[in-house]
């Protein structure tokens, strides 16, 4: 057999394993690993390795996206690269988090306060777990980690709760804060996202990102991997960020927030740079566990490839 009619080449799709949560994403249980597909492509050999357009671009030029809606802003001079549905109103889930942690900094409030989880703040709407158990006590600021960073519900639910005015005063703060931005679409009901009601739209998320990019304390926390908590038991536990892409290490985020229930899907928002340049990724009702991180990874090959393209078709050809 000759040697020009042997294997071509193989193009390895990387694939992230994320995890599987109860409720709104609040469990810890990250064992997550990169699983390496090899894909063997016969015939000719394709010279540019790189382009991405084979299995993320539609066949009339168009980015090949799970989600049912999206919506991938340069954050630069705020133009949409992609839209998809971006005006459509759905239930976001644990995205609502981020509301719930610029109510809480707006506040002002002090953040090495202990704040003790009560019985009131057990979910009894969807039983979701927590590793908080009722009687943990926590500062202020650890509670916010918790709730930003693994999506811990009794942590937002106890955050709202010791606001002025308790729980009803937040919610009503978290609404007159979305229309602060904006967020014309988007209406809060509780400060957990357990509620399907708590809707928005990728067009009012992007508003919400934009917004959280400038407390300190939630780019932090979002794009924490993981962290130990000592929550009053034997030994401090570890908490781990329900986002794969922040525990894997290998993007440039500046905030991250998933989000999951039944009604809303697999939810995903982020600010990350790519190519040298701020995006803003908001994706919404991904069906299965990986979907939402395999259209994030299709983004990224997709906004650098966009970038190399430009900036090869901008660089003046030699003479010959």
């Amino acid at each position: 057999m000759r040697l020009g009619q042997m294997l071509a080449t193989s193009i390895l799709i990387l694939s992230f394993t994320l995890m599987s949560s109860g409720g709104a994403e609040a469990s810890s249980k990250h064992h997550s690993k990169n699983r390496v597909k090899v894909v063997y492509n016969h015939g000719k050999h394709h010279a540019a390795r790189n382009d991405p357009s084979r299995y993320i671009i539609t066949p009339n030029g168009e980015l090949r996206l799970a989600s049912s809606a999206a919506l991938v802003i340069d954050q630069e001079d705020g133009h949409a690269l992609y839209a998809k549905r971006a005006d459509a109103v759905s239930p976001i889930a644990s995205i609502t988090k981020l509301m719930t942690a610029m109510v809480v900094l707006d506040a002002k409030l002090p953040m090495d306060e202990k704040i003790t989880v009560e019985s009131s703040d057990v979910d009894t709407l969807r039983n979701s777990g927590s590793r908080l158990a009722v009687g943990s006590e926590l500062p202020r600021s650890e509670m916010l980690r918790l709730a930003l960073m693994s999506s811990e519900n009794r942590a937002a639910a106890a955050l709202a709760r010791t606001y002025p005015g308790s729980t009803p005063a937040f919610v009503m703060a978290m609404n007159r804060k979305a229309t602060e931005l904006g967020m014309l679409s988007s209406h809060f009901i509780d400060p957990t996202g357990l509620h399907s009601e708590n809707v928005s739209t990728p067009e009012d998320l992007v508003k919400m990102v934009k917004a959280g990019t400038q407390y300190g304390m939630i780019r932090e926390f979002t794009t924490t991997a993981s962290a130990e908590v000592d929550t009053g038991r034997r030994h401090p536990q570890a908490f781990h960020n329900t986002n794969a892409l922040v525990r894997a290490g290998e993007w440039n985020i500046g905030l991250s927030k998933t989000g999951f229930i039944n009604e809303a899907g697999r939810c995903l928002v982020m600010q990350v740079t790519i190519a040298s340049r701020p995006i803003i990724i908001v994706l919404l009702d991904s069906v299965g566990k990986y979907t939402r991180i395999a259209d994030a990874q299709r983004i990224k090959r997709w906004v650098e490839y966009r970038v190399g393209r430009v900036a090869r078709a901008a660089k003046p050809s030699k003479d010959t």
